[in-house]
């Protein structure tokens, strides 16, 4: 079988103002939370997708639990693509490194003693 891991990623900006507007926002975090979206930097987060299908299952599902005001905007990706970004400050979130295509973890480091 092959599968196609796709990537959803999400860009938001959100008013908070007014108290209303901050519990929306907090709400709409707890949202992502919930349906398993792992923050990439402070208004982008992204969710892993088994396939094409799965992803399409996904943004219908943010379409339904956005907040009305605010700029928020999605994309679908390839894990292959995601993968490609380019990262200039070399600091990756444990979640990220666990979160991917690769099927290995290494949990540790260091040197082997032999």
């Amino acid at each position: 079988m092959n599968v196609r891991f796709m990537r959803l990623l999400l860009f938001f900006d959100l008013p908070t103002e007014t108290n209303t507007d901050l519990k929306r926002y907090r709400d709409f975090i707890k949202f992502l939370k919930k349906d398993g979206y792992m923050r990439m930097q402070y208004s982008v987060y992204t969710k892993l997708c088994i396939n094409a299908d799965a992803a399409v299952t996904v943004s219908k599902r943010l379409k339904k639990n956005y907040p009305s005001k605010g700029d928020i905007r999605f994309m679908v990706v390839t894990e292959n693509q995601y993968q490609n970004i380019e990262i200039l400050n070399e600091t990756h979130r444990l979640q990220e490194k666990i979160t991917n295509i690769n099927r290995m973890l290494i949990i540790g480091g260091g040197k082997n003693v032999d």
